[in-house]
């Protein structure tokens, strides 16, 4: 998605003469978030199902190093033009397979100097990938964090109900528990600390997977849409005015019940009343027809960032805090797949050569004048 005269800059300060009245300046902030498609390292973990990624297997020290070249290339560039440099203060991650791999990215020549820090938790995901924070600590300073486990299992009536295939997929399922029925999925991630001085809640998404088929699963995300909802309300229950953020690789359009009735997600600013409001940019977006990722060559936009009402500016002059801009896609071309059958996909990992991934990363713009 092209987006004319954006910024992705730290405290570049700007005048924005077409979106205001008069000339203001304003620094921003660029956060997104990046489906890293299976960033795991090389070494065998003998408590997950991570076989595939060694180097018996194919998975080299050569392959790994090519990966996160990939993937330091897309985050000190994303969101950045010609005149803004600065990559994004936040970036919300999945599809990690530890903390070293996350550690090993941000120490990357290619990102050292941006001094990322990181904030993860294992998940009890049998394949061992899990969520990861990473912020520039010259501008985000966390003050907590927290892992929320979501619980869920599979329905015993859908269980008798399901068809032989069905039921074979479940078995072979590595996230399934056949004794306790319980779906082992990634946990939600939540980070509370400063942005500039500035206080901010994010929560980190990787919601269960279509496995199955999306109407037999989706009860498994619209069970993660709750959890995420749970969790902003207890923010705002301390804090009516909490500003909060949550953003993932959901496993659902914006459209779907887990977006739309789990969260409450919003597709007008206008539609927000209250501070509990949640708006989602990419539910418009999608509208438009434009894709973070694509199966069977349907498009759709899976990875989503959303922002409470604390973040819409209802008065177009007052920015005197950070607010909501705009958001966007990042499918600059050398992240597209040029021939063969899935061209026009995102470029990802494929007959043993390391891609970005098969996701697009997504991002949004915070906006604060500068007095």
């Amino acid at each position: 998605m092209k987006i004319k005269h954006l910024i992705a800059a730290f405290v570049v300060v700007l005048s924005v003469n077409n979106a205001f009245s008069q000339d203001k300046k304003f620094k921003v902030h660029t956060i997104a978030f990046y489906n890293f498609e299976n960033l795991f390292d090389t070494i065998n973990d003998p408590d997950t199902y991570d076989e595939e990624y060694t180097p018996v297997n194919g998975w080299t020290s050569k392959n790994y190093k090519k990966k996160l070249d990939n993937l330091s290339k897309v985050l000190i560039e994303l969101g950045t033009s010609e005149s803004q440099k600065n990559s994004p203060v936040i970036i919300g991650a999945c599809e990690i397979e530890n903390r070293r791999v996350l550690e090993d990215l941000v120490k990357h020549p290619t990102l050292i100097n941006k001094g990322y820090k990181v904030v993860h938790f294992d998940s009890p995901d049998k394949r061992g990938i899990d969520v990861g924070f990473l912020y520039q600590e010259k501008h985000f300073q966390p003050t907590s964090y927290t892992n929320v486990p979501l619980y869920v299992y599979e329905n015993e009536s859908k269980e008798k109900s399901k068809s032989k295939d069905e039921a074979d997929e479940t078995e072979e399922n590595v996230n399934y528990d056949k004794k306790t029925k319980r779906i082992y999925t990634r946990d939600q991630l939540l980070v509370t600390g400063l942005l500039d001085g500035e206080e901010i809640n994010v929560i980190v998404n990787h919601w269960p997977s279509r496995s199955g088929g999306e109407k037999r699963s989706s009860p498994y995300r619209e069970a993660a849409g709750r959890l995420n909802r749970k969790i902003m309300d207890s923010i705002i229950k301390i804090n009516p005015n909490a500003k909060f953020i949550t953003m993932g690789d959901l496993n659902d359009g914006a459209y779907n019940k887990s977006v739309k009735q789990g969260i409450g997600a919003k597709l007008k600013k206008e539609e927000l009343k209250e501070p509990r409001d949640v708006y989602n940019p990419f539910e418009q977006m999608a509208k438009e027809g434009h894709a973070s990722l694509f199966y069977r060559d349907s498009g759709d936009i899976f990875d989503q960032i959303m922002v409470s009402e604390q973040f819409i500016s209802k008065d177009k002059n007052d920015y005197s805090t950070f607010k909501y801009w705009k958001a966007g896609i990042y499918n600059k071309p050398f992240l597209i797949q040029k021939t063969g059958q899935y061209k026009g996909y995102p470029l990802r990992n494929q007959n043993g050569v390391p891609g970005f991934s098969d996701h697009f990363p997504v991002y949004i713009y915070l906006l604060k004048e500068v007095k």
